[in-house]
This record gives structure tokens, sequence and C-alpha cells, in this order.
């Protein structure tokens, strides 16, 4: 056992809290659970004892950071590191709530830095390549159909993956301008449908060879199931060395650049943070960054005295 048989059931009780009132995503809870397993192990080792919750309660910065460079003695790096203190600070606040811990030290102890990485987005040229029909790599014509209008949703509309492979028919239904999605947390948001982007989906439900109910997956496998996003991913990857694109041409970096290209073009970053679903500004404001490396190196390439 990493704990206490009590601590553990808290625990779970608290893991279930996060799923059902706060809507983590299912990637966030296993990471929280992974997470608080390893430091309740640690703690077990550290103290030479099953903790448990009285030990828990006493709980001082120094402990965290012995957590912590643990963590990092073991190869994680400072977002692994900021995303543990993350969860433990939850669960103690978890506890605390019930009147039985103190989360003060946790909530006292800065998280690691965090290194800034900017999104990769691709050139509107290069962009335009990966969502035209014409350049899938699919022998069969309905395939390239629905690869490239997936690819266009995650461009034309800046969704995660995810959630252009959650679409059914039914959101196309009719004559429709916009596009009700829902993200990250059950959270729902309205984004637009170009033309090009109804278009797309149009020429795949014309040409796929499998019944399409109107409440059930829109993308299809080869045989008839929803399609998985790691044949999405596997096709852009081959996509990447017959089109001579980076390394960094994903289909997430697709979502990037359809928010890049929009505030290069005058987008306000309110607007994009509500076409994305960022539940923070904070999130979207990265791409001011990328947008100045942008100028920047135009101006590098272009003025005469620079």
């Amino acid at each position: 056992m990493i704990a206490d048989a009590d601590l553990l059931e808290r625990r779970q009780a608290w893991l279930k809290a996060l799923a059902g009132e706060r809507r983590l995503s299912a990637n966030t809870l296993l990471a929280y659970e992974r997470d608080t397993r390893q430091f309740l192990a640690f703690m077990t080792e550290y103290l030479g004892g099953l903790v448990a919750l009285a030990e828990i309660s006493a709980l001082k910065p120094a402990d965290l950071r012995a957590f912590l460079a643990f963590r990092r003695k073991d190869g994680a790096g400072a977002r692994s590191l900021g995303r543990h203190l993350a969860g433990i600070r939850s669960f103690l606040r978890y506890l605390e709530r019930q009147g039985l811990a103190n989360a003060a030290g946790a909530n006292a102890l800065r998280a690691p830095r965090q290194p800034k990485s900017l999104p990769k987005p691709l050139s509107p040229e290069q962009a335009e390549r990966v969502v035209t029909r014409e350049e899938q790599l699919q022998e069969e014509p309905w395939i390239a159909a629905r690869d490239a209008a997936v690819l266009t949703l995650l461009y034309g509309c800046g969704l995660r993956i995810s959630e252009a492979l959650d679409l059914t028919p039914s959101d196309f239904a009719g004559e429709a301008t916009s596009l009700r999605v829902t993200g990250k947390g059950g959270k729902t948001r309205m984004v637009p449908l170009l033309p090009v982007v109804v278009s797309a989906v149009e020429t795949y439900q014309a040409l796929c060879p499998h019944a399409l109910p109107p409440q059930e997956p829109l993308f299809r496998g080869q045989r008839g199931g929803k399609l998985q996003q790691g044949i999405i991913q596997r096709q852009m990857q081959k996509m990447r060395a017959a089109l001579g694109l980076p390394q960094s041409a994903t289909p997430h970096a697709l979502r990037h650049s359809f928010a890049t290209h929009l505030l290069s073009s005058g987008g306000d970053l309110r607007s994009i943070q509500e076409l994305l679903g960022h539940a923070s500004l904070s999130t979207t404001q990265v791409y001011t960054g990328v947008d100045a490396a942008r100028l920047l190196d135009v101006y590098e390439r272009a003025h005469p005295r620079a």
C-alpha cells in the first residue's frame, strides 16, 4: 500500500468530486491520480512508515520541496513538477474544506518556473495545402475527402482534433452558419462555419460509403467505426514528408495556425479566446508572442538597416 486506507479512500472521493463537480478532462484526472499516488508513495518512504491523515495534515513546505526534488532527479521537467504541485494542492484544499488538513504549506510553495514555449504555426500557404483534398495521400476518394474535412475543421474553426471527431451529422443539419462545439470540461462554444468548411464536410458526406445517422459520429474509419485520432495524426506525419513540412506540422498546429493567422489579420484576443474555448485569456496571449516573432522576422529580412 502507498498510504493508510482511510487516506486512500478520501483521495478517491476527491478524484470523484473533481470528475463530477469540476468536470475535469479524463487526461487531467489521470494525471492527478498518478501524481498524488507518486506523492503518497514518496511520503511513505520519506517518513519511514505508512502515511496517514495525521502526516498529511502536518505537511510542511520542506516536505513538498523534497518530493519535487525527488521527481526532478527522476527526470520530471518544470511542467510536470508544476502539475504535481497543482494536484497536491487541490487534494489538500479538499481535505482542508472538511477540516482534515491545512493547505497553507502547499499554497505558500512557489511552482517551478515554466519554460516559455511558443506554438509553431504553419504559414497560410502550408496550411492551405494541408487541408486541400487533392494534397491528401489516400487513394480512396472518400478517405481523402474525410481527412481533408477533418483538417479543414482544425484550421477553419480552430478545433481540437478530439472536438472534430466528436461531431455528428446533425451538427451540420440545415444551412448551418455556426457550429456548437463541446470542448474541455464539457464546456460548449459557438464557432462560425466558413463556406469552405461546409463544402469539405459535404464532399466527404457525399462520398462516404457508410451510413451516417444524425446523432452518431460523422467521421468514420475504413470499416465504418468512429475515426480515431491516431489515423489523422499518422496521415499528417506522411504529409509532412510529402509536402516538405517541418516536424512541428501536426494536427494541433493547424489550431495554432488558426489563432495566429486571425491575430495577424487584426483579430482581437478576446474573440480568439472565445473561438478557441480557452478558459483563461493568458492561455490565448501566447499567440501575441508568436505574432511578434513573425513581425520581427519580417523586419530583420526586409528592413534596410536590420
